[in-house]
């Protein structure tokens, strides 16, 4: 998932890409290629436009999630462009999470006009880059809790480009359909460029303005910043299973702030959960799915199992003499390194003022305990998606906190849920507070640099695909600046609060460059 520019480990979405690809790379077959796919000649001087779907194989945990009907989603979409688009006639073509796929794609270029490029599903190597640099008109398209990674991951590089691409991620279909008519200027001669230009100007045309920008009042008193560096130079956080950025990371924030990333083995972590109190486990159970709204589809042992997991890291934290722990859960999990996912441990741990954070994440590990040591409250890791027929950002995640104003704040509601990629384990579906003004960032001490943009918190979507909390945010600012400017890999971390002056003093008083996404 996440791309950091350092060192890298192998991320949890890329994790779950490569099981995916082992079905996939031998899938050559379900390529169509760019001639089988024909329905039929169109008529003369209509405009035959390559339409592109870039998948990856259902049958493991992946984005939207495993078991995804890939085939009734390409339907569906061919269906409302064939209907609203009848100038136009599309070639469809089905690609594999395969580099090489995207050459077979191309290789009948010399046939069609333009391209839609559907990102189906979160294939990390379906090669999106190569796809939308022909040169010649391009839709780049997501599927909403599907291939969202890749898109913002790969967008800023596509759009400096200068090709004539464009792009749609919205959750109405008529978005895509409304852009795709552009490729008619080609039947009256216009240029690649001007059809581009025209996606754009349709897209901008569909996304709706933000005008109210009341917000409920969320007054915090101001940091104390000594009292915080004070925290921070005492501070721990147990990095189990790697850690993206590596050493040179863990060097760079001790250097910057004094906190400590620890590297801790799966080893570690799997004897302290075969010694944990299954009393304690069960208690820890207990309280989760008493409060709960309803416990969807884990059962009593799966939150047992949970449960015990939070008793190992809690051991261990205390150990260490550490605040906060970060796992690498798919690779542990998957390794059979883990026999429990750790994320209703980590939502305790966030709600307790510690930090839980997904995935072995350094850099986002070290920004919720920045922050958390400055306004003493929890952040949210998630994989946004960017949604326009709202003018949403959406951060989604299998993990969240239900008091998002701090341990003493309030608690929301939530629902116990399964881990969404693979339906397996037990987590927090947050139903987190509307009508707030929230800051997103990322702290990236190796390139000393902050990433934040702000967002009002929009209510929750209710989405089955990809994680189980998702919190829309009405983006204060430019959604399109935000978009094509993404950098520093997927994720980012959500903190309720207008803390646009305490980050801006934050980089000053540690000679950070402040970049302002939206």
């Amino acid at each position: 998932m996440q791309r950091l520019p350092v060192t890298a480990s192998c991320s949890r979405r890329s994790f779950l890409s490569r099981c995916a690809a082992c079905a996939g790379c031998a899938a050559g077959s379900l390529l169509l290629g760019p001639r089988a796919a024909r329905s039929g000649d169109a008529p003369s001087g209509k405009p035959k436009i390559r339409l592109v779907f870039c998948e990856t194989a259902n049958d493991k945990p992946i984005w939207p999630n495993i078991g995804y009907d890939f085939d009734a989603r390409r339907k569906q979409l061919l269906d409302v462009l064939t209907r609203g688009c009848p100038d136009l006639q599309f070639l469809p073509t089905r690609m594999m999470d395969d580099p090489k796929h995207a050459d077979e794609v191309l290789q009948g270029g010399g046939e069609v006009d333009g391209y839609v490029v559907c990102l189906q599903g979160l294939g990390w190597r379906n090669d999106v880059v190569k796809l939308c640099s022909t040169g010649k008109p391009t839709l780049l398209a997501d599927n909403l809790f599907g291939g969202s990674g890749l898109f913002l991951t790969r967008l800023p590089q596509i759009m400096r480009s200068g090709k004539p691409v464009d792009w749609v991620s919205s959750a109405d279909d008529q978005d895509i359909v409304a852009a795709a008519r552009s490729f008619g200027l080609l039947q009256q001669g216009k240029a690649a460029a001007d059809v581009a230009a025209a996606f754009r100007a349709s897209r901008r045309q569909r996304t709706p303005a933000v005008t109210d920008w009341t917000c409920q009042a969320d007054p915090l008193p101001a940091p104390d910043f000594n009292a915080a560096w004070a925290k921070l130079r005492q501070m721990k956080i147990l990095v189990v299973g790697g850690g993206w950025g590596g050493d040179a990371f863990r060097k760079a924030t001790e250097q910057l702030l004094g906190l400590k990333l620890v590297p801790i083995t799966f080893e570690e972590l799997s004897a302290a959960y075969a010694q944990a109190d299954p009393d304690a486990a069960c208690e820890f159970a207990d309280r989760w799915a008493a409060g709960a709204q309803k416990v969807v589809e884990p059962d009593r042992a799966e939150l047992e199992r949970s449960g015990k997991m939070y008793v190992a890291m809690k051991q261990m934290l205390q150990r260490h003499g550490a605040s906060g722990i970060s796992i690498n859960c798919l690779g542990g999990f998957y390794g059979g390194h883990m026999h429990a996912y750790p994320c209703l441990g980590f939502s305790q741990f966030n709600n307790d003022g510690l930090v839980g954070g997904c995935e072995a994440d350094q850099m986002s590990a070290v920004t919720m305990a920045t922050m958390g040591a400055l306004v003493g409250r929890p952040g949210y890791i998630s994989d946004p998606v960017i949604d326009t027929s709202r003018n949403h950002i959406v951060y989604a995640h299998c993990l969240a906190t239900t008091k998002a104003f701090g341990p003493q704040g309030a608690s929301n509601p939530y629902l116990i849920r399964s881990h969404s990629e693979d339906r397996k384990g037990a987590c927090v579906q947050s139903l987190l507070p509307a009508g707030y003004l929230t800051t997103t960032l990322e702290i990236n001490p190796v390139l000393r640099q902050v990433l934040m943009h702000q967002a009002k918190s929009d209510g929750n979507n209710d989405s089955d695909m990809a994680c189980r909390t998702k919190l829309q945010g009405l983006v204060k600012g430019d959604l399109e600046k935000l978009a094509e400017g993404w950098r520093m890999g997927w994720h980012r971390v959500t903190f309720y609060g207008d803390l646009r002056d305490t980050v801006t003093e934050l980089a000053q008083r540690l000679k950070l460059e402040l970049i302002e996404e939206a």
